[in-house]
């Protein structure tokens, strides 16, 4: 690495976090370097702790869809600190806000504000349990949700068999409740459902995946998780944390024009703040305390700043945004592929929208199955190249890389020049 200054931050977080990050992607182990410590950011770039700057294609791990340090957004926050940090108490900006993600998400009838993707998921999945009187749900194999006990699971022998712990200090009596499937195979859903429909609560999917590298649904298989839920009496639900926003105002629901029961939002739509939400059908979400028997609370919960900062990042994604963000997507997906081929390196670019995945392996990618194919090692070899040209990537194969409004043309050109020259490395 080329950043001493982040080398030396590095050795003294060790001593004090564990694996000296609070997240733990953020340690570059699975690229075989070590993590660049960020001083500031604006707009497209990320400056390291010794200064040097980075063109940024991990966005806050995609909330920053307008770039770093927006201005409205940065005013937002800053008028809303001067009333106060947190009140615990309901103020308009929660409606406010909560009346947007409706407009936004026509599939949205109520909403709770949360503080995480992770706690929407959480908390979704008990809204559905608790409506439907069930315990089994479904994930997919490779979909991430968040690290709550009962979705850190992995498949059993079969696709039908109970789930097992996939982390350390999941209980065993938890995980059986989940049932994990592969991605994108209908069949497999079907027969799951016509074997054990009756107990099963929920369906819960990212409508694109990102947490193994960008994988879009096959046609058909969105509408047959609806469909199938909705035969079976199960609720459907789209954890839109990462695609809500991103690839369209209304999130991949939009896109595709279906309409889940409910609906799990974050990244984007907190304005880059600990700012989440979950929501769905009014039937559903009026089982949410106080008025319901489903308990669910925080104290940061519609944190005034959050939500201004939310309210000011939402209220300017139009119709200009999004067109930028195919072209300039389309425009490196397309560098990535030519340097690719020019220096002989296998790989397969997947992107919708302005999340983007270069695998290095065959396509297409349509399940996990498929994704751990992938060559980390020349990944690694590849990322280690990029940032070394200034090009600051998800250190996984496994994650999605993201676009901004505030990326240029010029930026994207440049990142495709490095990238040929980061796949010559690999070639060599």
């Amino acid at each position: 690495m080329s950043d001493p200054k982040s080398a030396s931050l590095f050795e003294r977080a060790e001593r004090v976090i564990p694996g000296g990050v609070n997240s733990p992607v953020r340690a570059f182990r699975s690229v075989g370097g070590k993590p660049v410590f960020v001083a500031r950011a604006e707009g497209a770039y990320l400056f390291g702790a010794d200064g040097a700057r980075y063109t940024d294609y991990v966005g806050s791990w995609g909330p920053m869809i307008l770039g770093h340090a927006h201005p409205a957004v940065v005013a937002a926050i800053t008028e809303a600190a001067k009333n106060g940090t947190s009140y615990g108490a309901p103020t308009e900006l929660e409606i406010r806000f909560a009346e947007k993600v409706i407009e936004l998400y026509p599939s949205i009838e109520m909403v709770r504000a949360v503080s995480s993707g992770t706690e929407a998921c959480m908390a979704a999945l008990r809204v559905a349990r608790g409506f439907t009187g069930r315990e089994a749900i479904v994930k997919f194999e490779g979909c991430y949700h968040g690290h709550a006990d009962f979705l850190l699971v992995k498949a059993g022998s079969g696709a039908l068999t109970f789930g097992v712990p996939d982390s350390a200090g999941v209980p065993a009596q938890t995980a059986k409740a989940t049932i994990t499937t592969a991605y994108n195979d209908v069949k497999a859903l079907e027969a799951l459902f016509a074997e054990r429909g009756k107990e099963i609560a929920a369906v819960i999917v990212e409508p694109v995946v990102g947490n193994m590298g960008v994988v879009p649904p096959e046609p058909g298989f969105l509408e047959a998780i609806i469909r199938l839920c909705k035969e079976h009496g199960a609720v459907s639900i789209f954890d839109e944390v990462m695609t809500g926003s991103r690839v369209a105002r209304g999130g991949m629901q939009e896109r595709v024009k279906l309409r889940p029961d409910m609906t799990c939002l974050g990244k984007i739509v907190g304005g880059g703040m600990p700012l989440a939400a979950y929501g769905g059908r009014r039937e559903i979400m009026q089982k949410v305390a106080p008025i319901g028997p489903v308990y669910q609370a925080g104290t940061l919960s519609g944190n005034p700043i959050a939500v201004s900062a939310a309210l000011a990042l939402l209220e300017r994604l139009d119709a200009g945004v999004y067109e930028k963000l195919e072209a300039l997507g389309a425009r490196l997906e397309r560098g990535f592929v030519e340097g690719a081929k020019k220096a002989n390196v296998e790989i397969c670019v997947q992107r919708v929208g302005s999340m983007i995945t270069p695998f290095f392996t065959t396509g297409p990618i349509r399940s996990f199955g498929d994704a751990v194919k992938s060559d980390t090692t020349r990944f690694g070899k590849w990322h280690a190249a990029m940032l070394l040209r200034g090009q600051y990537w998800p250190p996984s194969q496994y994650e999605a890389g993201f676009l901004s409004a505030a990326h240029s043309e010029a930026d994207v050109d440049a990142t495709i020049a490095a990238a040929a020259e980061a796949f010559a490395v690999v070639a060599a």
